[in-house]
């Protein structure tokens, strides 16, 4: 693997940059961090993240590997992530970007239905930006001045543990 894969920072239009992934639940705390060079796509990522995901349970038990639904922006719509949560039973709430839809709609019948899509679902996508915008409250995360990936995801895990310490109610949202 490259040095540019190994620590996650790669060149965008900002400069060296890197992308951090996660899943949230409904109270803005994040469920499982990932890192990515900043030129990468969003898309190939949901994968892993749902791979990594563990939901506590409300009583006794182990944690869920599936949460009840999946809210993602237009970055994360594609056929092999909608299939991908369609086979471990998820709800997906992913709305399609423009040219998906403009190439279902020039395909005509051969096109397939467009997926379901639940407008009130997705105005529950904001606790994905509210979470980034705490874990950013945190300096070092912000800046990252880290070069190494594996200090920086260390920078991304105490930021996160200070999330779940400021939540003081124990019980876990009911999705994910």
């Amino acid at each position: 693997m490259d040095a540019e894969g190994r620590e996650a920072l790669g060149r965008s239009r900002g400069g060296m940059t890197s992308k951090v992934h996660l899943p949230a639940d409904d109270r803005c705390r994040p469920l499982v961090l990932l890192t990515s060079p900043g030129q990468r796509g969003d898309s190939p990522i949901l994968t892993p993240l749902v791979k990594d995901l563990n939901v506590a349970r409300t009583g006794a038990g182990r944690p869920r590997t599936r949460p009840d639904r999946a809210r993602g922006g237009k970055a994360y719509s594609s056929r092999a992530n909608r299939t991908y949560l369609r086979k471990r039973g998820i709800k997906a709430t992913i709305s399609q970007p423009d040219d998906q839809r403009a190439n279902r709609r020039r395909l005509g019948r051969a096109g397939s239905r467009p997926p379901a899509f639940d407008r009130e679902q997705y105005r529950q996508r904001n606790t994905v930006e509210r979470c980034i915008g705490k874990l950013k409250q945190h300096r070092a995360v912000a800046t990252r001045y880290d070069k190494r990936d594996y200090i920086f995801n260390g920078t991304l895990a105490t930021a996160a543990i200070a999330i779940w310490l400021q939540d003081l109610i124990k019980e876990p949202s009911g999705t994910a």
